[in-house]
């Protein structure tokens, strides 16, 4: 005898299976289909210092064919670089779905993580521990007279060379010209990475050093880079300044 209840549960089952399965096939095409955008604008760029504004942006790994460009995986997230010092060399200009779009090319100081991202997530800066870090990767190097790295430094030429590749920031050469030209700060409001002077007045500045927490600085002196109290008593401390502002 034909069953017709159970041939209403059979089919209805069969019906289930068949959405499913195109759903599974449907949602498959769109997880994968590639994305493109046309290039508008594209140049280099005055390597300019950032950090991330927000922690959800993703960096891309982009491929262009003449006028288009093809979105392809996605290579890092912002949410897991919080201390990072990204640096932009590179924009582009594209339009997607009738809008333009912003994206800069960006990697961190080591170059060891780059990739395309939207300029949104991103705000001019530095942060401190991109600056301290730097610093801290010079121990070690010998003072000479005159050095501006990346092999030898005297004192000046450390900070400067220091904030030029930490956070693209142009310092004078010397200690006397970085007092005279920064924001004086007070000890109570002094921050890692601000500069720390010594000599026998405001107007004879002979030593700098930069500030890395705890009254110690790091500073090239006779016996190469090294990390020492502020508070030394070879040192005569005539005052702090803030090169730049440092998230």
């Amino acid at each position: 005898m034909f069953d017709v209840h159970h041939w209403q549960q059979l089919k209805t089952g069969l019906l289930m299976v068949l959405s499913l399965g195109l759903f599974v096939v449907g949602f498959g095409v769109s997880a994968h289909a590639a994305t493109t955008a046309t290039i508008v604008s594209q140049s280099s760029m005055t390597p300019t210092t950032y950090v991330r504004k927000a922690a959800t942006g993703w960096t891309y790994n982009l491929d262009t064919s003449g006028s288009t460009v093809t979105f392809g995986a996605k290579s890092h997230y912002l949410a897991n670089y919080p201390s990072t010092t990204w640096e932009a060399t590179k924009k582009m200009t594209l339009k997607k779905n009738g809008a333009n779009y912003l994206y800069y090319y960006i990697s961190n100081v080591g170059n060891t993580v780059h990739g395309w991202i939207l300029h949104g997530y991103l705000k001019a800066g530095a942060t401190t521990a991109t600056v301290v870090g730097m610093a801290k990767k010079e121990l070690g190097k010998p003072y000479s007279y005159g050095g501006n790295g990346p092999s030898a430094f005297d004192c000046s030429g450390l900070t400067t060379y220091v904030y030029k590749n930490a956070a693209d920031k142009t310092l004078p050469r010397t200690a006397q010209a970085q007092y005279n030209t920064y924001a004086h700060v007070s000890s109570s409001n002094l921050k890692q990475g601000d500069l720390a002077f010594f000599g026998g007045s405001t107007s004879s500045i002979s030593h700098v050093g930069i500030y890395v927490g705890d009254g110690k600085m790091i500073d090239a002196q006779n016996y190469g880079v090294i990390t020492e109290a502020i508070s030394a008593p070879w040192w005569h401390l005539v005052g702090y300044a803030r090169p730049m502002s440092l998230s």
